[in-house]
């Protein structure tokens, strides 16, 4: 990259959401508009943005390998098989979206995934609610299971943020209720969607490898050394400055047209 200041901010962003996906998520709230400001097209930006948040989302299932248990109505190879495939259906529909087209959805995108953060708990809440009053057959409940396991995994293959916040409330919804079990998962399916989602990207030369591996190095120090610091700061604070975050970056989408 020629221009020093646009290298800056991608380092920047990528070593800051980093920490935050490390500690809260929210992470591709500033990876794909620090991009798109640079001069990157938006579906470009989209791909080496997931791509550079990679290794980070495979530390979170690694530290959670001991946690994982698959939830109620799917086994472990059909979470494995759903979140392949739709991650897979994700990132093929990105790969034949236009510039022009995603440039227009991606400040709804960054809306809902900045509501689905800021009422995250709320959201889960509701789910768990949904699944105790819920007493569907089990053939049914595991219907619904892999249906909404391949809905949540085909919009991470497209779009990753608010990814994290879908999937704690799909297993709250399908009866899951240990947290760390429930991080486990979201994390591991989290690495297998993005995996296939970044192969099918690489095939269809829509990623900025120079700039991925740059902000992959900066998203992995930051998620290592970031999260220390922003485990000091409130909860409430953090979470509401990543949801202004969301907020700004949409309006700037917006404004942008």
């Amino acid at each position: 990259m020629d221009n020093l200041g646009h290298l800056a901010l991608l380092l920047v962003a990528a070593f800051a959401a980093g920490a935050l996906n490390a500690v809260a998520g929210g992470g591709s709230f500033l990876t794909l508009p620090a991009l798109v400001f640079t001069g990157v097209p938006p579906v470009v930006a989209n791909a080496t943005g997931t791509v550079a948040l990679l290794p980070g989302y495979m530390a979170g299932a690694w530290g959670f390998k001991d946690d994982m248990q698959s939830p109620p109505g799917l086994s472990m190879k059909q979470v494995i098989a759903l979140s392949l495939t739709g991650g897979s259906v994700g990132a093929a529909l990105l790969l034949f979206t236009p510039d022009a087209t995603f440039r227009k959805v991606v400040p709804w995108l960054l809306l809902a995934a900045t509501a689905m953060f800021a009422f995250g708990s709320q959201l889960r809440a509701w789910a768990s609610g949904k699944n105790a009053s819920n007493a569907a057959p089990n053939v049914t409940k595991a219907t619904k299971a892999a249906i909404g396991m391949l809905i949540v995994a085909v919009y991470g293959g497209y779009f990753n943020g608010g990814l994290g916040i879908l999937l704690l409330a799909l297993f709250g919804l399908l009866g899951q209720t240990q947290l760390n079990a429930m991080n486990g998962m979201k994390n591991l399916v989290s690495v297998l969607l993005t995996a296939i989602a970044v192969a099918i990207y690489a095939v269809g030369g829509i990623v900025e490898w120079k700039l991925a591996l740059i902000m992959m190095v900066a998203a992995t120090l930051g998620g290592y050394l970031g999260a220390r610091v922003a485990r000091k700061i409130p909860a409430h604070i953090l979470r509401w400055g990543i949801v202004a975050t969301g907020l700004v970056m949409a309006g700037l989408f917006f404004a942008k047209g």
